[in-house]
């Protein structure tokens, strides 16, 4: 399986890996929903009816389609079509409203637009109307559908930009970053070699398929040839249903999932499994507190594997399942051969075919690549003896106290170890004093005394915290702000908060 997997890494598009791995096991499931399944055979021949039927629309190869579709098994079909044609396809979350969406279809210059029509309480139709898309259709249970026979041929290369995703855009309008089918083959590729999954494991995708994720787990599914259980939506413990019912094995998303599932744990009798089948937790995007992993590891007697990944870069380094407990615990994995990191004044830069081949905005994509090539995360870190990633915090997420600088995350590692502590966000806000002061925003578990700022200085002074990196603020909030992508804490929306309390 692995060395099959490694040969069907190398297809030049992602339509010849779904047409190789629809050869090798074309009646073995790759996506179920509900009481629903799609094989890998029925992937390929549905997706080519689909493609057809978007040609017959006037969908042809470079065309840009925008879509703003939930998880579904029906969004997967349409995006394999999407690349079957050789379309540009941008995906758009589908959480997002008039702002961030008019702003993607804008700088896209998106000529047909898929919605799910009314979606969770939200006209989806009706915004789009009311923002001037154009080739608005629905795609949500009902696809176009035409005669594969009179397609064009496939796309020969996977090297031209087929794919526009967007950052979040928390702090200012998102960028739309330039992907290609290699590139995106290359981070599934990182992702999947590093987990090693068997045939007979059981999947899971239970965070927007219109993220950078997607088409990453897709990968992943296609080279190893084994299924995943999809989610429109997901919250536990609703989803444990689905979970044990079709027996994951793979779990997981970001350090947030990491911790409903912990959650969902504790809360099982006399030390019952949540998930019997489960044996690994795995995901990104987001920092993870040594400490979740070893309570991960201990209380719920699976493995875990956080990796690093973004936007612009879908994978870039992952954790080993048979790595030693310490390096999963506080570093973000290796990366593979095909991936350089270079450390640059603290900063991480990357180089290698799954970095993106920049933005919409050439301005922005000559400011994010250094006179090598590498990309400047913005990420601080620094690499092992033994080549593992260890990320210290963000450029922007250094505080800086009367000249010194303070890492955040440093801090925040160190509270989550606190058992009044149920998640925390460091920031530094504005002081005419200090330049910056030190706030740790706080949010307790159910039942926990309220934490004051003189037990937890005292707490982080018996862990050996330096005196001038204590926080001089404490605020506690019962839920800390997230996006509804990888459930990241929204730091900006803290300091807004809080800068004009002291």
């Amino acid at each position: 399986m692995y060395d099959t997997a490694h040969t069907l890494s190398s297809s030049r598009t992602l339509w010849d890996l779904v047409s190789a791995r629809a050869e090798r096991t074309p009646d073995r499931p790759v996506l179920l929903q509900d009481d629903r399944s799609l094989s890998f055979g029925e992937l390929r021949a549905r997706a080519e009816r689909v493609a057809a039927g978007l040609y017959d629309l006037g969908v042809r190869p470079g065309t840009v389609v925008a879509w703003q579709l939930p998880t579904r098994i029906e969004t997967a079909l349409l995006s394999f079509a999407l690349a079957r044609l050789g379309a540009v396809q941008s995906p758009v979350i589908p959480f997002y409203r008039d702002r961030e969406v008019g702003f993607a279809l804008r700088e896209s210059k998106a000529e047909f637009f898929a919605v799910p029509g009314e979606w969770r309480g939200f006209d989806h139709t009706g915004m789009a109307r009311r923002l001037g898309a154009k080739g608005v259709f629905e795609a949500y249970d009902t696809l176009p559908d035409g005669d594969p026979a009179l397609l064009p041929p496939p796309p020969a290369e996977g090297t031209s930009v087929r794919w526009i995703y967007w950052t979040s855009g928390t702090t200012s309008d998102p960028k739309g970053v330039l992907h290609t089918d290699r590139s995106l083959i290359a981070g599934g590729s990182c992702l999947a070699h590093a987990l090693r999954p068997t045939a007979d494991d059981i999947g899971s995708i239970a965070f927007p398929y219109a993220h950078i994720g997607g088409p990453d787990y897709m990968v992943m599914l296609l080279l190893y040839g084994f299924p995943a259980v999809m989610f429109e939506q997901f919250a536990l413990p609703d989803a444990l249903e689905a979970y044990r019912a079709h027996g994951v094995t793979i779990a997981g998303g970001s350090t947030a999932f990491y911790s409903m599932f912990l959650n969902e744990q504790r809360r099982q009798p006399d030390g019952a499994k949540a998930v019997p089948s489960l044996r690994l937790l795995a995901g990104g995007g987001a920092p993870k507190p040594p400490e979740l992993y070893h309570a991960v590891v201990r209380e719920m007697g699976v493995q875990l594997t956080h990796g690093y990944g973004m936007t612009e870069v879908p994978m870039i380094t992952m954790g080993d399942p048979d790595d030693a407990p310490g390096n999963l615990a506080t570093t973000e994995g290796r990366p593979p051969r095909e991936m350089e990191i270079r450390i640059v004044r603290g900063e991480v830069r990357l180089r290698g075919e799954a970095v993106c081949r920049g933005y919409l905005d050439p301005a922005q994509s000559a400011a994010a690549f250094d006179e090598e090539g590498f990309l400047r995360t913005g990420d601080l870190g620094y690499l092992t003896d033994s080549g593992h990633l260890v990320l210290t915090g963000r450029l922007k997420d250094v505080i800086i106290r009367k000249g010194e600088n303070i890492s955040a995350k440093e801090i925040e590692d160190l509270l989550h170890r606190h058992p009044a502590v149920g998640d925390v966000a460091v920031i530094g806000l504005p002081d005419a004093e200090r330049g910056e002061r030190v706030c740790a925003v706080v949010e307790q578990p159910t039942g926990a005394e309220k934490l004051t700022l003189a037990e937890l200085t005292s707490y982080l002074r018996g862990e050996g915290l330096s005196t001038h990196k204590l926080p001089e603020q404490l605020e506690v909030v019962d839920a800390l702000p997230r996006n509804e992508t990888l459930r990241k804490v929204l730091k900006y929306r803290l300091r807004e908060r809080f800068s004009g309390t002291a």
